[in-house]
């Protein structure tokens, strides 16, 4: 009995051991948790990778939800636990970007304002506001943010994300830019992209950027941190080897 006993525990070890292995290489050095920035003025930004496009940043105190997606895309999240945003922004009204049960979970109606592009407001039912390529919104306490173009350049691929419809949106903290680009290949209106601090960038064609185009992105916006975002089915490992020797630093999170 006790031998057999004892070589149960072996065999759990073993798998065990096993086990570690396997999730370390699946996970393959893609880190998790939130990132903290310090301003000058010695405030903080709190950067939280949700999953996919889904990103929550707190500034000093507020709360931004950017696409926040709660079934539409695997994992579930359900946001209960997480507080109610001040400012939540949707960048276009697919799926695996606008999602009611997600925006709804995340709404105090005494506070949270709502930026959208036109599609997912007419989705929303015309709630919140919307905001086109080229507009800003001044939210108050010194930050603005910018609405700027985002959309397929491939011709095969224009129809998925057409010209003058998404949003990316540059957020202006008090002079500390984070541009989220959402769906988005490499475009010409990049280059206009200056003094960015943060660049979440998407890596997931047909939808998004090739690995080259992401590379090259990086290199024209030349962002101090580059967080490769909305990677889909595109390897981790395989954007690590493309961003190689880019001058940004790479932070690996989990956005598939």
């Amino acid at each position: 009995m006790n031998d057999h006993f004892h070589r149960l525990k072996q065999i759990s070890f073993i798998l065990l051991a096993f086990l570690s292995v396997f999730l370390t290489n699946a996970c393959h050095r893609i880190a998790s948790g939130a990132d903290i920035y310090i301003m000058k003025d010695g405030k903080k930004l709190i950067v939280t990778p949700i999953k996919h496009a889904s990103v929550e940043m707190n500034y000093d105190g507020l709360e931004f939800e950017i696409d926040p997606v709660a079934s539409n895309v695997p994992p579930i999240v359900e946001y209960f636990d997480k507080p109610k945003a001040d400012y939540i922004l949707v960048t276009h009204k697919h799926d695996d970007h606008f999602d009611k049960s997600g925006i709804l979970a995340l709404t105090d109606g005494s506070k949270t304002q709502i930026l959208m592009d036109v599609s997912s407001w007419n989705r929303y039912y015309h709630r919140g506001m919307h905001i086109s390529n080229g507009q800003k919104a001044i939210l108050g306490n010194g930050i603005t943010v910018y609405a700027v173009p985002a959309y397929n350049i491939t011709k095969k691929y224009r129809k998925i994300h057409q010209k003058g419809i998404g949003n990316g949106y540059v957020i202006d903290f008090n002079g500390f830019r984070v541009y989220i680009a959402g769906d988005t290949e490499l475009i010409p209106e990049m280059k206009q992209l200056k003094h960015i601090d943060i660049a979440f960038l998407p890596c997931n064609q047909p939808y998004t950027m090739t690995l080259k185009q992401l590379r090259e992105a990086v290199l024209l916006i030349r962002p101090k941190v580059v967080y490769p975002y909305n990677w889909g089915k595109t390897k981790p490992e395989a954007i690590e080897k493309a961003l190689r020797g880019v001058p940004s630093e790479v932070k690996m999170k989990y956005f598939k």
